[in-house]
């Protein structure tokens, strides 16, 4: 159990920093909204400490572990039935020397990706899913001052995606001010999605415990962090966001519960394939660069890579945070993955790590750093995705897009930041 300290007060400096950048960038820097700074940082420690200290929430978080759990083999039971021995089952045809090589990405974690899609399909049918995405809209837009529709897709995103979540107002979006849709983008890379949060805790239930109930709080709390940094970086304008309601239902249809099995399935395969292969290439392009690197350092006498430069560089922002400097430079490297490869290959990085290699506070502050779509993919991936739901503001997109992505990827630095305000012994499940 940790009490607070000056490991606590530490993080105050990321908070500090995270807000002065976002300052900096500002297009009215005249126009700071105080209030908002404060109202969202107090929520989020209030809701951190909520979920993991108060007993009937904390069961739920607990509940939410088994229920991931549960997802992942019944999704390997699926599996095994289409890929066999491949699926890591107990039974190889094989003798096996090594108990960790069964454990294959493409087939452990890709396919819980599916299932979950075709499971959220199924219950936006069931308007389950609907009327948890209105709650907190309805939170969102009495809180931090939203209207109904941007409150409505920024809820969405939190739990079906970044490009996934504004389709639920597209019909609203060339009407959105400027200030809006630069917070759906941000939101949208500061957030992940409800099929890529199970994939996460799947990756990092061995080794940090209570993974799905951090990647699940990481993700919500994020989001009005990403709504606090963009309206810093791109103040609202009152006058033109006038209140206006919107019916979620309208956006997306289902005929029956067979019909949105089949199109969640088809929407997850794409989803796959789309992660699968970017990390292919990604990874392949890091291995060419430190290769080249590699030669490069041999000449000079050094030991030069990727991950290594991003160490470097990331490494002060990871101790602002809040984690201690011996873990810095392993911390800022997976900063800089997360930042210039994707978030999935931070938190396989991560997950290799030995549980004894890392601490365990700066393992739970970089869980909430890394859990944000905030990377260089997401750029074009959202650049792709809103020219075709508002095509009439591609160029406006296009000129915010990147100052986006750094807003996300800030949000999810400055929750890790709240987070690590409050004592560590509150947030084991």
């Amino acid at each position: 159990m940790f009490g607070f300290g000056l490991e606590n007060a530490q993080s105050l400096v990321g908070v500090a920093a995270i807000l002065a950048i976002c300052w900096a960038a500002s297009e009215n820097r005249g126009r700071f909204p105080w209030k908002l700074a404060i109202g969202v940082m107090v929520a989020q420690g209030l809701l951190v400490l909520a979920l993991f200290g108060l007993p009937a929430l904390r069961a739920g978080l607990e509940g939410v572990g088994v229920a991931v759990d549960g997802l992942a083999t019944s999704t390997q039971a699926g599996v095994a039935f289409v890929f066999g021995f491949l699926a890591g089952t107990p039974n190889q045809p094989y003798a096996l020397t090594d108990p960790g090589s069964l454990f294959v990405f493409a087939f452990r974690v890709l396919p819980v990706i599916l299932v979950v899609c075709a499971l959220a399909a199924l219950l936006w049918h069931w308007k389950i899913l609907v009327w948890i995405t209105q709650g907190f809209g309805v939170v969102f837009e009495r809180t931090m001052g939203l209207r109904g529709p941007p409150a409505l897709a920024t809820a969405a995103t939190v739990f079906m995606g970044q490009v996934e979540g504004p389709i639920f107002i597209r019909s609203y979006l060339p009407s959105l001010s400027r200030s809006e849709l630069f917070m759906l983008i941000t939101v949208g890379m500061a957030c992940v999605s409800g099929s890529t949060m199970v994939a996460y805790a799947t990756i990092l239930k061995d080794v940090l415990p209570g993974a799905a109930a951090h990647v699940l709080t990481a993700s919500i709390v994020s989001a009005p962090a990403g709504v606090l940094l963009a309206r810093i970086i791109v103040p609202r304008d009152a006058a033109i966001e006038a209140a206006q309601t919107y019916d979620p239902l309208a956006a997306k249809k289902y005929d029956s519960s067979i019909d949105a099995l089949i199109k969640g399935t088809t929407d997850g395969l794409q989803i796959v394939m789309n992660v699968g292969a970017t990390l292919i290439v990604f990874v392949a392009l890091v291995a060419m660069l430190n290769k080249i690197l590699g030669s490069v350092g041999d000449l000079v006498g050094y030991r030069l890579s990727v991950e290594a430069g991003l160490g470097v560089i990331f490494a002060p922002l990871a101790w602002a945070i809040g984690v201690p400097w011996h873990d810095a430079p392993v911390a800022g490297s997976l900063l800089g993955v997360k930042l210039v490869l994707t978030e999935f290959t931070a938190f396989i990085t991560m997950g290799g790590i030995p549980i004894d290699a890392m601490d365990p506070r700066s393992r739970i502050l970089m869980t909430y750093a890394l859990c944000g779509f905030a990377n260089v993919a997401s750029v074009g991936i959202n650049l792709a995705g809103f020219s075709v739901l508002a095509p009439e503001r591609r160029n406006e997109i296009v000129g915010m897009v990147w100052k986006a992505m750094m807003a996300g990827f800030l949000a999810t630095c400055l929750t890790a930041s709240i987070v690590g305000l409050l004592p560590a012994g509150q947030l084991a499940p």
